[in-house]
């Protein structure tokens, strides 16, 4: 074997390993992702859920806020959810302990309505009175990231929830 020839096969080998090495790396990136959007759509949908539920059981709302939501229970004890910007979560407390709902939450927000719709559509009104606040309504975005950047976004989540005993 000649020094020309060693030098092509040596130039075409580099190619393919780089060629291999490339794929092998973008391969690994999106496995990552499709986890990430796994464990995104798992968290909010049992997140969803569990709000839900206990929303539509609530006697009744004690308290708003941008950031938290207080419910009274039919046994007078309180349930409160409180969404951390800073740090990127919802959180939820009763009796004394708190449950981490929701990580890497880039945003929340929550609307009260009233118990009438608007004339002629199916549109709840917003009210501010938390005394006639008969359905919330979630809105949620959560992310990712894949080596410090982020990478993956979820769709935003929403949910209109009717406090059903009020």
């Amino acid at each position: 074997m000649s020094l020309v020839e060693m030098l092509i096969a040596t130039g075409l080998g580099t190619v393919l390993m780089t060629a291999i090495i490339s794929l092998m790396i973008f391969a690994a990136r999106s496995f990552v992702a499709v986890g990430n959007y796994v464990d995104l759509d798992v968290k909010s949908r049992n997140a969803l859920d569990r709000i839900s539920q206990e929303i539509r059981q609530a006697a009744g709302l004690q308290s708003y806020s941008t950031s938290q939501l207080i419910f009274t229970n039919d046994d007078l004890t309180t349930l409160t959810y409180t969404y951390d910007s800073a740090g990127k979560k919802l959180t939820r407390s009763q009796g004394g302990a708190t449950q981490v709902l929701l990580t890497q939450c880039d945003s929340l927000n929550w609307y009260m309505y009233q118990r009438n719709m608007t004339n002629g559509t199916d549109e709840p009104i917003p009210t501010s009175d938390k005394n006639q606040c008969k359905l919330i309504k979630l809105t949620w975005v959560c992310s990712r990231t894949i080596l410090g950047k982020r990478a993956n976004t979820e769709s935003v989540q929403s949910a209109e929830i009717v406090i059903r005993k009020k």
